[in-house]
């Protein structure tokens, strides 16, 4: 039976893993447990649960300082108080994928999760100012500072976001921060098909309106955004965010640019945060199944062929976010890894990983995307001076 660790701090954590490691025995690494589809295998969990905590917030400067297992409705809650946000929307897949736990900021950084506003924003990992961790060998070890112009260890803090629990034990991160917009208003374009959205999203990322979101709702799917209250056909929607007196400059100059690609309609801050929130999420791929489900990145302008390839060989269901360069792809049967990933690498490559499916399919199926050969031995490099016993297995 798995054993789950849950120390009270770095030192009980360095000492958790020198026995793993004097024992020869895989510590999985677990955060708030949100995106544990695969079982550990008989190995033991090392959890962050209990290193939990704002260490330091200085709304001036904009960064804050927490325990990596630090609720992420904790962050949320305080910086709220002082209308500040994280920049780059981390989501929430819970219901996507059937999942319970508690969201972490050390899981989100851990996984890189990021959400519409990464391609104009950055990703989790742009941030990312600073880490504290524990490695393999048992070493606590400070990456970076706390304000931006500290860059010292900066490169070492990047290789740890994203990196799944495989490298390290993170027990605390600090980050920056954003204002959050006195407005927000979506431009909605009525009745294109997805290659028509593409050229409306590039013609509106073209423009000095500064869109903080584009994505594009095919009519299988858009329905089951703002409870159905888009307008008929699909939609491409287009966020702007701001000062109000700006936004309503924006919208206008933007909405005149978008009528001649379909109806423009306008939809207001409270209706705009929802459906934000729900394409942020993956609501309407949230139906309860297993059905199996890819993230898939790709070059914006190849995202709409992707899905019109794999619709002529199986069933799929699709919709766009990052102008077109993020696809969520639900299949409609088997998760067909390898249809998917020659199509990718056909369109000039990108990365497809696994979100969701059977407990079978999960075992049988490469969830991450395969790294090319060069990549990969550096990799192998990377994680041997960080992990020299190889305690920290690849995981979900």
């Amino acid at each position: 039976m798995s054993v789950i660790h849950d120390p009270l701090s770095e030192e009980a954590a360095a000492r958790i893993i020198l026995a793993a490691a004097a024992a020869g025995s895989p510590l999985q690494i677990r955060g708030g447990g949100t995106r544990t589809l695969v079982p550990a295998g008989g190995r033991d969990y090392l959890s962050s649960a209990n290193l939990s905590g704002i260490v330091a917030y200085n709304p001036a400067e904009m960064t804050m300082t927490a325990r990596s297992g630090t609720p992420l409705e904790e962050i949320a809650a305080t910086l709220a108080r002082h209308r500040q946000m994280l920049s780059f929307e981390p989501p929430d897949l819970r219901a996507v994928l059937g999942t319970g736990g508690i969201p972490t900021i050390g899981g989100v950084f851990a996984t890189n999760a990021s959400g519409p506003r990464r391609f104009v924003a950055g990703a989790a990992r742009d941030s990312l100012l600073g880490v504290r961790f524990v490695n393999g060998a048992g070493e606590i070890v400070k990456a970076g500072g706390r304000v931006m112009k500290n860059v010292t260890g900066l490169d070492l803090t990047k290789l740890l976001a994203g990196s799944r629990g495989t490298l390290a034990f993170l027990t605390e991160v600090t980050f920056r921060l954003l204002p959050v917009p006195e407005d927000a208003v979506t431009i909605v374009v009525s009745g294109l098909n997805d290659a028509e959205a593409v050229a409306a999203m590039a013609t509106a990322m073209s423009m000095t309106v500064e869109v903080s979101g584009a994505a594009h709702l095919p009519e299988s799917v858009r329905g089951r955004f703002l409870g159905g209250r888009l307008p008929d056909g699909s939609a491409t929607v287009l966020r702007l965010e701001g000062l109000a007196a700006s936004v309503a400059v924006r919208a206008e100059k933007l909405g005149s640019a978008m009528a001649p690609f379909g109806a423009v309609s306008v939809l207001d801050a409270g209706a705009t945060q929802q459906l934000w929130r729900e394409i942020r999420d993956v609501h309407p791929f949230a139906d309860g199944t297993a059905r199996p489900l890819w993230r898939v990145s790709v070059a914006p302008t190849v995202g709409h062929q992707l899905v019109a390839g794999l619709r002529l060989e199986t069933g799929v269901d699709a919709y766009y976010d990052w102008q077109g360069g993020l696809v969520w792809l639900r299949m409609e049967a088997d998760p067909e890894a390898e249809l998917v990933r020659r199509y990718i690498k056909a369109l000039g490559g990108g990365h497809a990983t696994l979100m969701r499916a059977s407990a079978a399919a999960l075992a049988s199926t490469p969830i991450l995307q395969p790294q090319a050969e060069a990549i990969e031995a550096l990799s192998l490099r990377i994680k041997e001076k960080f992990d020299p016993a190889g305690l920290f297995p690849a995981g979900w």
